[in-house]
């Protein structure tokens, strides 16, 4: 006799189903279980942190040369160009405006894929071998953050133009030799466009998944070591790297927040 097999998911039954799931990651049924299993995995969580756990340590190290990596990338690329925006008038300028601000909601997965393409053996960039490596995962964040620092600047650098152009000119600056002016003048605003850019490359998962691989030692960072972990069942280590994800997400908004205060001062 062979046993059938249902012909979709419909069939079946939902709490088979939820009991596979609860068994595969050893979940307690009652809710005081639950809540001693959620202490232990915090109290392991933090024994990880204070231990100086050399697997946390590594990931957490590569997830900061990574991001870092990449907003210095993407800075040299998007503050020029955002300045170049504010400051400039020429055809199609609208267009390549109205463009960045799409950009900046570009999915970071759309984004992973592009340069899977450009860096696979077939593709043009295949041939520097970049794929699966830190690399790969610094030139996939730098793609996807290099639009937001540019159509931040932009808009923030537009505000100094229009309200120093006439004084700029008075001394013989154009467009183009302001620029440096008002890169300088924004410091503390740009700052903090730098800020937003490093955390949303820290946040990101979709795109070093894609690209880097995941691969343990080598190009596993915080978020895909956090999305593996919780599949895996290992919540010690997930939570472990979700508290030092979530510290440097409320460091970075403190540090905006310092930025924004000390730019209003000295404007001020």
């Amino acid at each position: 006799m062979h046993r059938q097999i249902p012909a979709n998911h419909d069939d079946v039954p939902a709490q088979s189903v939820i009991d596979r799931l609860w068994r595969r990651h050893q979940l307690p049924r009652n809710r005081e279980c639950a809540l001693n299993d959620l202490s232990a995995a915090f109290a392991a969580a933090a024994g990880l942190l204070a231990g100086g756990d050399p697997a946390v340590l590594g990931i957490i190290g590569l997830s900061l040369r990574v991001s870092l990596s990449a907003v210095v990338i993407a800075a040299l690329v998007g503050l020029p160009l955002g300045a170049l925006l504010a400051v400039a008038r020429f055809p199609g300028r609208g267009a390549l405006i109205v463009t960045l601000n799409a950009l900046m909601g570009l999915p970071p997965v759309v984004c992973g894929l592009l340069v899977y393409l450009l860096l696979s053996r077939s593709g043009p960039l295949g041939s520097l071998g970049l794929l699966f490596t830190p690399g790969a995962m610094i030139a996939a964040q730098a793609v996807l953050i290099a639009p937001i620092l540019a159509a931040l600047t932009r808009q923030v650098l537009e505000s100094y133009w229009e309200e120093y152009a006439e004084q700029l000119r008075s001394f013989g600056a154009g467009p183009w030799r302001a620029i440096p002016t008002l890169l300088w003048d924004g410091r503390f605003a740009l700052l903090t466009v730098l800020l937003a850019g490093f955390g949303r490359a820290s946040a990101e998962v979709g795109a070093v998944m894609i690209v880097g691989g995941n691969i343990e030692g080598f190009t596993r960072v915080m978020t895909t070591a956090i999305a593996l972990e919780t599949s895996k069942g290992d919540l010690p280590l997930a939570l472990a790297l979700g508290m030092v994800l979530m510290a440097i997400v409320l460091g970075v908004n403190a540090a905006a927040q310092t930025l924004r205060g000390a730019a209003t001062r000295w404007a001020g």
